[in-house]
């Protein structure tokens, strides 16, 4: 089920907020049972018959954590056991094809793969448990009821696409005696229909820009590669942050107040900066649980960014594009560490942002592409290799080119549609306007908000109207239901 669908929006929706207020009045209890049965009815929408294999995670995680917390002397045993059944649950589901075709690439003789279908959403319940289950390893977490914890692990405005949850913020908010108050409900429905808008009027129309030039044996020339790329790092930007604020929008509904994820990081003046706002929930995950343990900055640090990234690439999915894609992070991160240790402090900030954009955006290319050939392809056209084509229209003024241009026009990019109109307004939108956490300051969705402004969202007519209008507009335009792009992974 998606959030940007009629039925999530008009049925399933209203009956999971009608039935858990109306139980946090008559037992509290049941009101949090309700919100977990309905998180994993969420979850069975897509395919039911993955649904025990989130129930037996659950339950083998909780099972492993309560053994920790009651034994002193074995704790090492039974992290182990939890970490061996929730890796090798992700392997098999995420990686077990792409292992297979590389050991057929190594015998020299392809390998047929298994027909395996990932389970939506296995990486980031995936690390959350495994999170939790460091942090009791390291007595840095508490018991809890099993019914707080299916829920903290199943909450379905986290599920499926993040973000990554940390049990000491959430399982305190889980806790604490639900209830409905006007000012979560107002705050978060308009967060909501401002991540609707992000992914209904933004991202989907830059897909068909994309698309084409990230086709195998595209081969597409300077515009068309230049065109495409952008309107894919926007494309993911605000596929991604519309997704982050409509989880954080529901769960303040209901009166959960979720991690910020997003913080608007093409405004990144460096590549470290970036990685502190974008998927901020995974970058504190590989930080607090895989590069601080590997030695952090104390010993090995070159090693340990490289291995993080690259690790963290592997997350995303089972390619190696995603592999490239984390070690040109991890060498970003590397030639920044350098510069600044060796300069002192970076470069100025408008020149470092454009560097860092480009950077990002040059990965992007990776992480998109299907495979590295076309990576390498539409990298090439950036760079001019595969020429420059110009639309017919301009060859009337061919004198004024004095020769060595082609009018052979644009065969990836329609010019008639609504995307290159849509890419020129997203642009300016990320770079520049304010997000949901300055809109919203006054009532810290994730928190205090860094950029103060002279207005903000107050719960008053003109904004109920505006966001009437827009919530109409976005409505319109769901001629077409299209999942997230972190959904795959």
């Amino acid at each position: 089920m998606l959030f940007n669908s009629f039925g999530f929006l008009f049925l399933y929706l209203p009956v999971v907020l009608a039935g858990y207020f109306v139980l946090a009045k008559l037992r509290p209890r049941w009101a949090i049972a309700w919100l977990a049965l309905a998180s994993l009815c969420f979850y069975g929408y897509w395919d039911w018959r993955y649904l025990p294999l989130l129930v037996a995670s659950i339950s083998l995680n909780y099972w492993c954590a309560a053994r920790m917390l009651a034994s002193r002397h074995r704790r090492r045993q039974w992290l182990v056991l939890g970490l061996t059944a929730n890796l090798g649950l992700l392997g098999y589901y995420k990686y077990a094809n792409f292992f297979v075709a590389g050991l057929g690439t190594l015998l020299g003789a392809p390998l047929h793969g298994w027909d395996i279908v990932l389970p939506i959403g296995i990486s980031f319940f995936t690390f959350t448990q495994i999170a939790f289950l460091v942090d009791c390893h390291r007595g840095l977490a508490g018991e809890y009821r099993f019914i707080h914890y299916a829920l903290f692990v199943s909450y379905f405005p986290h599920l499926i696409a993040g973000p990554v949850l940390h049990h000491k913020e959430m399982m305190p908010q889980f806790e604490r005696p639900p209830g409905l108050h006007a000012a979560d409900a107002a705050v978060g429905l308009s967060i909501f229909v401002v991540g609707l808008a992000k992914k209904v009027l933004l991202a989907d129309p830059l897909s068909p820009l994309a698309g084409p030039v990230f086709a195998v044996q595209a081969h597409p020339q300077l515009i068309e590669a230049w065109i495409g790329a952008l309107a894919y790092t926007f494309q993911l930007y605000f596929d991604f942050s519309g997704y982050s604020d409509m989880a954080v929008g529901l769960s303040r509904v209901f009166g959960v107040q979720l991690p910020l994820n997003f913080n608007s990081p093409y405004r990144a003046g460096n590549i470290a900066e970036f990685w502190r706002r974008w998927h901020m929930s995974l970058s504190r995950f590989l930080r607090d649980y895989l590069y601080v343990p590997l030695g952090g900055n104390r010993r090995h640090r070159v090693r340990n960014l490289m291995l993080t990234m690259l690790l963290g690439g592997l997350w995303h999915g089972a390619g190696w594009t995603f592999v490239v894609w984390g070690g040109l992070h991890g060498v970003y991160l590397v030639l920044h560490r350098g510069w600044t240790a060796w300069a002192g402090n970076g470069p100025p900030r408008w020149w470092g942002r454009g560097l860092t954009f480009l950077a990002v955006v040059a990965a992007w290319v990776v992480f998109r592409a299907p495979d590295l050939a076309t990576a390498g392809d539409v990298l090439g056209g950036m760079a001019g290799a595969n020429g420059l084509a110009l639309p017919h229209g301009l060859a009337a003024y061919a004198p004024y080119f004095h020769g060595g241009a082609q009018f052979s026009g644009i065969r990836w990019i329609d010019f008639g549609g609504i995307g290159v109109p849509v890419l020129a307004l997203a642009m300016p939108l990320a770079f520049l306007a304010p997000n949901t956490q300055e809109i919203f300051r006054h009532y810290a969705p994730c928190g205090a908000a860094q950029r103060r402004l002279h207005w903000s969202w107050r719960p008053r007519k003109a904004w109920s109207l505006a966001f009437s209008l827009l919530f109409l507009g976005c409505l319109f335009s769901m001629n077409r239901v299209s999942e997230f792009l972190y959904f795959q992974f």
